[in-house]
């Protein structure tokens, strides 16, 4: 890795990443990450981490297992060679991982960058529980493993049981506890045998597989179970040849396969980098900034991602859109080398494909190089004093600067005579910004807080110093160039005040003149920043009370509609109590007229029914005002057009304008299945999301009118009957003050209009009318008539 790199310290943000990667494959390939500086492949590098971080967000990070290289084993295979059992456990493995990461594909639909990586996973159940089925462990074979197997092994399992009752038939007579060691049966060279004492090895005919380290025990096989153990040690040859038939039948199955295995290895590896660079990020709390190659840099609350985030300070850069170089100043120990290397370790973190630790709206150019001289590297061995270390660097540096670099140099100049140093460093300053690069160094020299103000494209910038507690606040700040504050901080660590004053008169008029001017604007600054505090909090403040006043407001016209509605329900039920007994006095009259059927009696009962419906409609038209609240003149906001959501304002009806206005300014509006004429100033034009003059918005047929036109419920009794939009108890109260009008009025045949909707409301509406005693009939609509959205009604 360069040095300029490690002196960024980008080989440990590298080992962060390796740490997170599950194999040594994909560990190996996050330590040998080199920055790229081409714009498309960085670019493509960050958008597949940053989907894989918002996947793992939505759906969480896939398991990746610590798997051997599954290529190597694939190959092995394929070159003919035997799998061990843990190779097959391997490859086992490697099978579960595969189908494992496409279950956890599957989850979503849509499509995601890593797409092509997954496409190169195989799902192969087919020879995963082969292998599963067969192998128990890196040491053992399942008798399951093969029919011939299983025979094998029942066999062998019969055969030792047969030798172990023949030996403890021996073991329990009598004559055999004279002259064995032991009461129990061992094994010697695989076969059965019995523990017998030296001085009688020869009362047990047989023959002898071992002796003890004493020599007091012979280990002898007896006769009768030599022919028992000699078919064991053919069953466990037969054993041993299936088990390598096996073996060699399940490699030679992953020597099918070892293409598909080759390929699940390599997309897992690749997948397991690009999850790891995407927890990674999850624990930088990072996120994707705004990639180009433009040259300028913009960090956002951006955080050194080596330094706990709970201690660090966040810091807002930028460079090179005004300006392409950066001059910063300020105390030692203040921030300003850990601004350097958080620059150029960022700008180097996005360059490897890895999100970094900043705000929204933050931007990172990618360098052709990013050329560092940081840090102290002066050599006794090699006879470089600091200046001289400091000087090699920038010679380097300035043979390889160019348009498309990026330089961060520490303590500009130091190390010499302070003003041949100043000097040196406006001439590197320069010359670099000739180069058309991008420089940021710091520096203590006045010369060059002058230098950048005099110069365009050059700007100062400072790590802030609070002068009340003589400690840095590690913040930004760009645009006002820093003071060393050494006095003051001298003062603080207990240097004479004499000693003070006396190195204040040797301090030249101009340069203590020149400090004034930086405290000044250090102190504007300052103001500035508490006005534009106080002026965002008023602010806050302001929008807080707007969002009260309009919610006040809206309880208040609510408070009012609801009062309104309330009125309103109160006139029509004492208008309905009225009209139902002016209904009784007048059937009381009708039966009085069949009783003196004179004609001047009938001519009077006519003239007083007229009379009554006259009162009757008075009264509605009362009603319907109660609470009404005036009219604001109303203009169209603009000229009507076809296919307009328009409101009809005597009735309060929506509807879709499909004619426009003719010569007298009538227009034609489709109101649900039927069409009707209305003049053009009787509508109002209904804007998505906003109310007219005059009238409201209405969002559904439900709402209550607030600006007093009548609601279609509490109009005079008409032919028809619309309650689409009602609850059931709603609808059925409307229904039945609708018919006793429709009664009195003298109509017979009226149109419920109810909508189709779930059919709640309908059924609702035609199983009342069946019991209503005022109706005499009812049906459904047919076509023409808005069929099975409306009912028809003959009342009695």
């Amino acid at each position: 890795m360069r040095e300029e790199y490690i002196t960024l310290e980008l080989h440990k943000i590298l080992e962060l990443l390796a740490e997170r990667c599950s194999n040594e494959a994909s560990k190996r390939l996050a330590l040998s990450i080199q920055p790229s500086s081409q714009l498309d492949e960085v670019r493509a590098e960050v958008n597949k981490v940053f989907a894989a971080f918002n996947m793992s967000a939505r759906f969480g990070s896939p398991v990746f297992m610590n798997l051997p290289d599954g290529a190597v084993i694939a190959k092995r295979a394929l070159n003919g060679s035997e799998l061990s059992l843990r190779e097959l456990l391997d490859v086992s493995r490697l099978l579960s991982q595969t189908e494992a990461l496409m279950a956890w594909r599957r989850q979503f639909e849509e499509d995601f960058e890593l797409d092509y990586l997954f496409e190169q996973l195989f799902d192969n159940r087919w020879l995963s529980q082969k292998i599963l089925g067969a192998v128990i462990s890196e040491d053992e074979i399942s008798d399951s493993a093969s029919p011939e197997l299983s025979a094998i092994r029942r066999k062998l399992a019969l055969a030792g049981q047969r030798i172990k009752e023949t030996l403890d038939s021996m073991i329990r007579s009598s004559s055999a506890k004279s002259y064995l060691q032991d009461s129990l049966v061992t094994i010697r060279d695989d076969r059965y045998v019995l523990p017998v004492k030296s001085e009688h090895k020869n009362s047990v005919p047989g023959l002898v597989h071992d002796t003890s380290a004493s020599g007091q025990t012979y280990f002898i096989e007896p006769m009768a179970v030599v022919e028992a153990n000699n078919e064991i040690r053919i069953l466990k040859g037969k054993e041993q040849e299936e088990i390598q038939r096996i073996i060699r039948e399940l490699s030679q199955d992953c020597a099918g396969f070892a293409q598909q295995l080759i390929s699940d290895y390599n997309a897992f590896v690749r997948l397991n980098l690009y999850f790891a660079k995407a927890n990674l990020g999850a624990d930088m709390s990072a996120c994707m900034p705004t990639i180009s190659d433009d040259g300028e840099i913009i960090l956002k609350k951006a955080r050194h991602p080596l330094i706990d985030k709970k201690r660090v300070v966040p810091i807002d850069f930028s460079i090179g859109s005004d300006y392409s170089a950066l001059i910063i100043t300020g105390p030692n120990t203040g921030g300003k080398t850990v601004t350097l290397k958080t620059v150029g370790l960022l700008t180097l973190m996005v360059m490897c494909g890895l999100l970094i630790p900043v705000s929204d709206g933050s931007k990172i150019t990618v360098f052709e190089d990013v050329l560092v001289d940081i840090g102290d590297k002066q050599s006794i061995e090699e006879s470089l004093s600091t200046f001289s270390s400091h000087m090699t660097a920038i010679v380097d540096i300035l043979k390889r600067v160019g348009p498309s670099s990026l330089v961060l140099i520490d303590e500009l100049g130091s190390g010499t005579d302070p003003v041949e140093g100043a000097a040196l460093a406006v001439a590197i300053i320069k010359k670099i910004k000739d180069a058309g690069a991008r420089l940021v160094t710091t520096t203590h020299y006045q010369e060059l807080k002058m230098f950048a103000l005099e110069t365009p494209g050059v700007e100062n910038a400072s790590c802030e110093f609070d002068l009340r507690t003589l400690l840095p606040t590690y913040r930004l700040i760009i645009g006002s160039p820093g003071k060393s504050n050494a006095f003051a901080i001298s003062k603080k660590l207990g240097l004479g005040e004499d000693i003070i004053e006396q190195a204040r008169a040797l301090l030249g008029e101009e340069s203590s003149h020149f400090e004034d001017v930086i405290k000044r604007l250090e102190q504007a600054r300052l103001e500035y920043e508490e006005n534009a505090r106080l002026a965002e909090q008023y602010k806050r403040r302001s929008e807080e009370l707007k969002a009260e006043l309009e919610e006040e407001k809206s309880r208040l016209r609510l408070e009012s509609q609801t009062e309104l509605d309330r009125t309103r329900r109160q006139a029509r039920e004492i208008i309905d109590r009225v009209s139902l007994r002016s209904q009784q006095l007048m059937d009381e009259l009708v039966e009085l007229k069949k009783q003196r059927d004179k004609e001047d009696f009938s001519k009077l009962v006519e003239s007083r029914r007229q009379s009554y419906r006259s009162a009757v409609n008075s009264l509605y038209d009362e009603a319907a005002g109660l609470g009404k609240l005036t009219e604001e003149s109303y203009v169209l906001p603009r000229p009507l057009k076809k296919g307009d959501d328009v409101l009809i304002r005597d009735s309060n009806k929506s509807g879709v304008l499909i004619s426009l206005p003719d010569g007298s300014g009538n227009c034609i509006v489709q109101l649900g299945i039927m069409k009707t004429k209305v003049h053009i100033s009787k509508l109002r034009l209904v804007e998505s999301g906003s109310a007219y003059n005059g009238g409201q918005l209405p969002k559904r047929r439900s709402e209550p009118s607030s600006s007093g036109i009548e609601s279609r419920a509490t109009r005079k009794p008409e032919l028809e009957l619309d309650i689409r939009g009602y609850t059931v108890d709603e609808g059925i109260y409307e229904l039945d003050s609708f018919i006793d009008r429709a009664i009195m009025s003298g109509n017979r045949v009226v149109t419920i209009i109810h909508g189709k909707g779930t059919g709640a409301l309908k059924t609702a509406v035609r199983s009342h009318l069946k019991k209503h005693p005022q109706v005499l009939s009812s049906r459904k609509g047919v076509y023409g008539e808005g069929e099975d959205g409306v009912t028809i009604v003959e009342l009695r």
